[in-house]
């Protein structure tokens, strides 16, 4: 593995930090009248409804992170975890990306984020539902959550202010699953979602890809085992902190985001 600095260019976007990848095969035209936005906003209210009514949810995640560097280079980082949560403020996440292995523990008042490899850990005092540590965590901590606006209560009033374009792009086949397939364009990202059918409209694929951002990078979750109800395995939320971990501040944990600190943003 390399440990020396790689830089890349700076992916902040209001979603999420993310990279791209233009297919070989170049640009390809799209019909618009296969561009059916009505449907396309009533089935992702159906699915932000569903999620919302959901009390206690869990599920597999794979993610990769695209970056882009500034040599030209386009690095893909992928990730593993687990999201657990008890409406309205439980929350366990766990990501494992080869050289991170954390875990972040919420229990309606105190945030824990265990780092394994280097053996740190951060304990702050946070209260709120889970929809203000969605944020706290990501803006307060600069910690973002797999899917993390996928965990709050409302999806569809998060995101379709920021939405200028939508497209119905018809169907799409996720491990063996036939997906609704949408696509919103906002200001500065790309997002695009594939969404189970039936009575279990829930996520399967997340895609965003900063538009703005030279080389185009991407980000793309793949959600998996999805459990809900009385199928989720019982969690107690509580933390206990392994012996032999340093406590440090939020900003002292190394390694604990899906970017390495030997990659450094290029601004």
């Amino acid at each position: 593995m390399h440990n020396s600095p790689r830089r890349f260019t700076n992916p902040v976007t209001a979603w999420v930090a993310a990279a791209s990848i233009l297919a070989p095969i170049g640009l390809v035209g799209m019909h618009t009248a296969l561009a059916d936005a009505t449907q396309a906003k009533a089935l992702f209210k159906a699915m932000s409804d569903y999620l919302a009514a959901q009390t206690q949810i869990s599920f597999d995640v794979d993610s990769t992170l695209e970056v882009v560097t500034t040599q030209k280079e386009k690095i893909a980082l992928a990730s593993s975890g687990q999201v657990t949560l008890n409406r309205p403020d439980k929350l366990r996440i766990t990501r494992d990306g080869g050289f991170s292995n954390t875990e972040v523990v919420y229990d309606g008042n105190t945030m824990t984020i265990l780092n394994k490899d280097p053996k740190q850990y951060v304990q702050v005092t946070e209260h709120g539902t889970i929809d203000n540590m969605v944020d706290v965590i990501r803006e307060k901590y600069n910690k973002p959550i797999p899917a993390a606006d996928l965990l709050t209560s409302n999806v569809y009033e998060r995101l379709m202010p920021q939405v200028v374009e939508v497209d119905d792009l018809g169907s799409g086949v996720i491990r063996g699953i036939e997906c609704n397939h949408f696509a919103f364009r906002m200001a500065e990202v790309d997002v695009q979602i594939w969404i189970a059918p039936g009575d279990r409209p829930y996520p399967c694929r997340y895609v965003i890809t900063s538009t703005k951002v030279d080389g185009w990078p991407q980000y793309t979750l793949d959600i998996r085992n999805w459990k809900t109800g009385s199928e989720v395995a019982a969690d107690s939320f509580s933390s206990t902190v392994p012996a032999g971990f340093t406590e440090v501040k939020p900003g002292e944990l190394h390694n604990a985001d899906e970017l390495p600190d030997s990659y450094t943003s290029s601004k």
